[in-house]
């Protein structure tokens, strides 16, 4: 089920240069980037280079120093665009069920009350969590809270999905399930999302293509394709070699 209009699925495109300084220090230094619709987007690089105010400041919770992003020819505002948040803890209210949880950006744009029952139904069954509907925070896994985080993420009509390491937390295996679960909900809702983490592996399972930043002050040493169909082995020698050159780079 997807209730988004095909039009804006197909063109909305996201692009942005800035730059940005807390202070005297500067964080990231003219990143620049494009984004078509529909793209799943890896940002990778060295710890502590600027990823998280990438992610921040693509999302619109954060101004940039200089420069901005655009979505659809428009400078980015939480407020007029729909775009949606997973962070690296799931930040579910522990006072709601999994149902409003998954509804809370639903309820912020105001969505018809029809249109909101649909589209939660909808998620709590693509992330396997209907059964659980009722249950609070408190009485789920971790994986499952992301589960939760990413229902909530791609239930609104969101033209970007920006999600910062949300599976840092997580067990390997865990970690491995909610990869597949990430694209399977993508593969079916069709949105754009940027994906940041350390982790090259996850990144060359994931990406559509895969944004290389360097040291701090960040900037974009390489923007590499990913063109091998997904799911993808990542002990195939394509991806061992990718792995090899994303690695060479931050090394660089």
């Amino acid at each position: 089920m997807n209730d988004m209009p095909a039009s804006t699925l197909t063109n909305t495109r996201i692009e942005g240069r800035f730059r940005h300084r807390y202070g005297d220090l500067p964080v990231i230094d003219d990143v620049e980037f494009t984004i078509d619709a529909g793209e799943f987007i890896c940002v990778v690089g060295p710890s502590g280079c600027g990823k998280t105010t990438f992610a921040s400041i693509v999302s619109g919770l954060l101004s940039p120093s200089s420069g901005q992003v655009r979505i659809g020819g428009e400078v980015v505002d939480p407020k007029r665009h729909n775009v949606s948040m997973v962070f690296q803890d799931p930040a579910l209210w522990p006072w709601r069920t999994v149902e409003n949880n998954v509804k809370v950006g639903l309820e912020i744009k105001k969505y018809p009350r029809d249109h909101m029952r649909k589209q939660v139904d909808a998620m709590l069954q693509l992330v396997g969590l209907q059964d659980f509907r009722n249950h609070y925070p408190y009485q789920l896994s971790g994986g499952m809270k992301q589960r939760a985080a990413i229902a909530r993420a791609f239930a609104p009509d969101s033209v970007l999905v920006v999600m910062d390491e949300p599976f840092v937390a997580l067990d390997a295996p865990t970690r491995e399930a909610m990869q597949k679960e990430t694209l399977r909900v993508w593969s079916e809702r069709k949105r754009s999302v940027i994906f940041v983490t350390h982790n090259l592996e996850e990144a060359i399972f994931l990406a559509s293509r895969i944004i290389v930043f360097s040291t701090r002050p960040a900037r974009v040493v390489a923007d590499l394709a990913v063109p091998w169909p997904k799911p993808r082995d990542i002990t195939s020698d394509e991806c061992v070699e990718l792995r090899r050159s994303i690695r060479a780079l931050l090394e660089n």
